[in-house]
């Protein structure tokens, strides 16, 4: 597969199989094939059809230098503290196991180098008390995500940033009212491979009419 031709895939099989990807290499992304991922984003339902999303494309090596800065900063505060008792097993709220830190560690340290960024954002919701009022801009995510697994490109989900939200949107120019909602780095992967992510079992999670009647099937 080249950088320019998407594979075909369906639609089970690419759910199936676009795990986080966090080692991710510094060769370039074509423009057109951003174009794409955005355009597969965008066909995402929203609420109300309102698709109040825009997305930061962002290239410019300083920005994303210093948004990584802050982005660390999340990072250590969320998991680095915990780096040896997640590292020996002796966290017991820690959900990302020694491999899978490895790898967001790794994220952490080097998302500065992923060639391009998507930041997605959604307008009027700054000030706004729903909880849910991000969730029209998640759909869309996905999409993305899933067009860039079509294209050979990995891709990750992550909001570490997020406590220095006001810092981003003045560096972005990124208007009061909109509140940022994903950072999404984008690369060819140069470690790993395309698999299915270990989950729960769906009779774990899964209830039938009632919470707790739960069957398997």
């Amino acid at each position: 597969m080249t950088d320019q031709t998407s594979t075909t895939l369906n639609v089970l099989e690419a759910l199936h199989s676009t795990p986080a990807r966090r080692y991710l290499s510094k060769k370039k992304i074509p423009d057109t094939i951003i174009w794409e991922l955005l355009d597969a984003a965008i066909r995402a339902p929203s609420g109300g059809n309102s698709q109040g999303w825009n997305w930061m494309v962002l290239k410019d090596q300083k920005k994303k230098d210093q948004i990584s800065e802050w982005y660390r900063e999340g990072w250590h505060l969320a998991y680095g503290n915990r780096r040896q008792a997640i590292m020996d097993r002796s966290d017991s709220s820690d959900t990302l196991g020694p491999r899978n830190y490895l790898s967001a560690e790794y994220l952490a340290n080097h998302i500065q180098e992923a060639p391009v960024w998507i930041i997605g954002t959604l307008r009027n919701t700054s000030n706004s008390g729903n909880p849910r009022a991000g969730s029209s801009i998640y759909g869309a995510v996905q999409n993305l995500m899933l067009a860039a697994r079509a294209f050979g490109i990995g891709s990750t989900l992550t909001t570490l940033y997020a406590g220095h939200e006001e810092d981003v949107k003045h560096l972005l120019g990124i208007p009061d009212d909109a509140t940022t909602m994903a950072l999404i780095p984008l690369g060819y992967p140069e470690k790993g491979k395309w698999s299915q992510p270990k989950r729960q079992a769906v009779e774990e999670v899964t209830y039938w009419d009632y919470w707790g009647n739960a069957k398997k099937i």
